[in-house]
């Protein structure tokens, strides 16, 4: 099995464990009914993405 021949230092271990920590998601709006949606999904309440309609959304 594989060993480390030396020791990390603190800066490059807090380096690495500095790329697992937890980010926001980011949110942007549907172009056709203004709704605050998460990026790379279908919008819920019209069911367009880019522009097409791609869900059927029942209205209440």
């Amino acid at each position: 099995m594989a060993v480390p021949k030396r020791r990390q230092s603190k800066s490059r271990q807090k380096m690495r464990r500095g790329a697992n920590r937890w980010k926001a998601p980011i949110f942007s709006n549907c172009s056709d009914c203004g709704a605050t949606i998460p990026s790379h999904i279908a919008c819920p309440s019209c069911g367009t993405y880019r522009g097409r309609k791609v869900l059927e959304v029942e209205a209440f």
